[in-house]
């Protein structure tokens, strides 16, 4: 039995802003849930205290809001989203939550606890109190690890996830050999594992639906206009960029814009103007609490989509290539989790915007026709690139440089796909593997400040007078 995590443990699909400071919290929320449930008497109160960088920056990431819907039990992945506001104002009104019909009194102001220092077990920490009717105290604590990954505190719990795959993929190294011993590629290594657990059917179920999202994100994101919540005042552009590039051409419906996109041309120009819309759009979404795919982070969403678009919309599309790109980036994904970090309380940036590029590299390259050695030195290059790349974003919102970053992700993706199908990836200097360690020991060494704390870089030097809450 071989540990790895499955593709669809690092595609998600939930709500921004944050894969750690929303989705995790969130998902932390509806666990303790089940404990209170699990637990057999009413509820009295509950009190949620939020540590170190869920404390510094949760405001702007709505933590605060994802424990109270998921304290509720909503779930991210079918909430409609237009509701959340309402669902909110009437928990701070009415100073109560709404427990499977129940209403348990809870003031936002003092049972909801912003605590800046850092707990000792992770940067991204939050502890749940729930008193019973029968007189029961019960404290969990939950540490959210990126990507939407939770863990409880005092269990022995892995980031990994155990499934009975037959292939050894957990390191670039022994996906080469594999693939050069069985003759297969990077896909039919990884097709052959998730079969393991999954219909192929179901696999193709759910890779269509994480697709589905994507482009559900980025058409809302490029038809919505207007100033993104917060308090920075950011002006969404996406839209705009559209309508530009369009020129006045009309379309009733998605699938008639994106054959609008198509037909327009092909020149540099265009083509970078239109990832980088793509882009725009996810993050525009993602920081106005829109269904987004956790890719391999919310703060990172926009990424993927925009390569993927670049190929879907500019590219030589084939029939498999959504299960290729899927497959082979989500891998990249879940390599640099068990290697290193996807979090960029722990990592800065390089763990979010940097892994999702090196992902979507990966995923081009395959898709491209690369080999299993270059489609490791893609994403190689793509995070060679990001090294040391902090996390500061301003106001503590997933706003400036974030939305910004995910565009010059994506260019950079599409750089390293190219620069590993032009080259012999047998001669590269530095190897994948390599490049994992290094972001590690970047992460390991990076000044606290510099990791989703607003303490430092652009979130310091930049005066802006936000709202208070």
């Amino acid at each position: 039995m071989v540990t790895r995590l499955s593709v669809f443990d690092i595609y998600k699909i939930g709500v921004g802003p944050s894969s750690s400071h929303t989705l995790g919290p969130w998902r932390a929320a509806l666990d303790f849930l089940t404990v209170l449930d699990r637990a057999g008497s009413p509820v009295q109160s509950i009190g949620v205290q939020l540590f170190g960088s869920l404390s510094k920056t949760g405001l702007g990431h709505g933590t605060d809001i994802a424990v109270m819907l998921g304290l509720q039990g909503y779930d991210p992945v079918t909430i409609l989203t237009q509701q959340i506001p309402t669902i909110i104002d009437r928990v701070r009104t009415e100073r109560q939550l709404q427990l499977h019909g129940t209403a348990v009194p809870f003031d936002y102001r003092n049972d909801l606890v912003f605590q800046p220092t850092t707990h000792p077990g992770h940067p991204n920490t939050l502890t749940f109190t729930g008193l019973l009717a029968d007189g029961q105290l019960i404290i969990q604590t939950y540490y959210s690890l990126g990507g939407g990954f939770i863990e409880r505190e005092g269990e022995e719990v892995t980031e990994e996830v155990v499934y009975p795959f037959i292939h050894d993929v957990s390191s670039g190294e022994k996906m080469i050999r594999l693939s050069h011993a069985s003759k297969k590629t990077v896909t039919r290594l990884l097709y052959e594992n998730e079969r393991c657990i999954y219909s192929s059917q179901e696999i193709h179920n759910r890779i269509e639906a994480i697709f589905q999202v994507m482009l559900n994100c980025v058409y809302r994101g490029c038809h919505t206009e207007g100033v993104l919540p917060g308090g920075l005042n950011v002006n969404r552009r996406a839209a705009h960029l559209s309508r530009k590039l369009l020129a006045g051409k009309s379309y009733p419906d998605r699938k008639s814009w994106l054959e609008a996109i198509r037909r327009t041309a092909r020149d540099f120009s265009n083509v970078n103007q239109w990832i980088s819309c793509f882009a725009l759009a996810v993050n525009e979404e993602n920081a106005a609490l829109g269904r987004v795919v956790t890719s391999p982070t919310n703060g990172a969403s926009g990424v993927i989509p925009a390569v993927l678009l670049y190929h879907y919309l500019f590219g030589n599309f084939g029939e498999d290539d959504l299960l290729r790109f899927f497959l082979s980036s989500g891998q990249i994904g879940a390599l640099f989790k068990q290697g290193a970090t996807i979090s960029a309380a722990v990592g800065g940036c390089q763990a979010e915007v940097g892994v999702s590029s090196a992902m979507a590299a990966a995923g081009l390259t395959e898709v491209l026709g690369g080999s299993t050695r270059q489609v490791l030195q893609a994403a190689e290059i793509a995070m060679e690139h990001h090294l040391g790349l902090t996390c500061d974003p301003i106001g503590g919102l997933v706003q400036v440089p974030c939305i910004e970053r995910n565009a010059m992700g994506a260019m950079k993706a599409i750089t390293a796909a190219n620069l590993a199908l032009a080259g012999n990836a047998a001669h590269a200097v530095v190897k994948f593997d390599e490049v994992v360690a290094t972001m590690w020991e970047t992460a390991q060494h990076m000044h606290s400040k510099f990791k989703e704390t607003a303490e430092g870089g652009l979130a310091v030097h930049v005066s802006v007078a936000l709202p208070e809450c």
